[in-house]
């Protein structure tokens, strides 16, 4: 299935404790997850006019986000994805991108006067278009800590993000540590997020059945470009 239910829920430390009791005796851990948790560390790009912010605001709900992505600040793995969102479902397609390749995305050096002369990676060649025709630039870091929880049939992903922080010094991504991080989320609170197919089995239902869960509507991106920008 191409496209994704992707469902977001606020939650909060204890929310998160016993989740985790729930799903650690039943649910196996993501493959990228070597302990607790694991790093996350996204640089979004986007338009001079953040194309991508108006339209969250405007609540378009067929659109896409650019952005290139690490784990565990590990530049042997670099991904460069394009989420789309159509009809309230998701969509994720993805390419593997070399250090090199990653520093010129984030400096604007990457370009190409003959797309179809550089490989048959589709995404990196959709990104140069993009940046090409609309001038898709490097706007934010989002960096956060992930425990993540999978289950095949339905093809369930269940992760929690915690420390949610952004930052706009660019040239720090492949850094150790990430400059000026500042948190999005008030202290305490953390993003869970529910993925699946076309269907989620009952037992999993019931173990997110918890009486203080409601579903929401959440952009890292968005809400640490209104933070950075002074909008809460």
């Amino acid at each position: 299935m191409e496209y994704r239910v992707e469902n977001k829920y606020i939650i909060s430390e204890r929310d998160i404790v016993l989740l985790k009791n729930r799903l650690s005796g039943i649910l196996k851990n993501d493959i990228n997850q070597n302990g607790e948790t694991y790093v996350i560390r996204s640089l979004y790009f986007d338009t001079y006019c953040e194309k991508c912010i108006q339209e969250n605001d405007a609540g378009i709900d067929d659109r896409k986000k650019y952005r290139m992505r690490i784990y565990n600040a590990n530049d042997s793995f670099i991904r460069l994805e394009i989420k789309e969102k159509k009809n309230s479902l998701t969509k994720k397609t993805s390419c593997v991108i070399s250090r090199s390749e990653g520093e010129s995305l984030c400096d604007n050096r990457l370009y190409s006067e003959n797309l179809s002369e550089l490989d048959n990676r589709k995404v990196l060649n959709e990104f140069l278009l993009q940046r090409k025709c609309n001038g898709l630039l490097p706007k934010a870091i989002i960096e956060y800590e992930r425990s993540a929880f999978v289950y095949g049939i339905g093809n369930v992903r269940i992760t929690i993000d915690r420390n949610i922080s952004v930052s706009r010094e660019i040239n720090s991504f492949f850094e150790a540590r990430t400059g000026g991080l500042i948190p999005v989320m008030p202290k305490g609170m953390h993003i869970l997020e529910v993925k699946y197919d076309e269907f989620i089995p009952d037992f999993i239902l019931q173990i997110l059945q918890m009486g203080i869960l409601e579903k929401c509507t959440f952009s890292k991106y968005y809400l640490g470009c209104n933070m950075i920008n002074g909008i809460f």
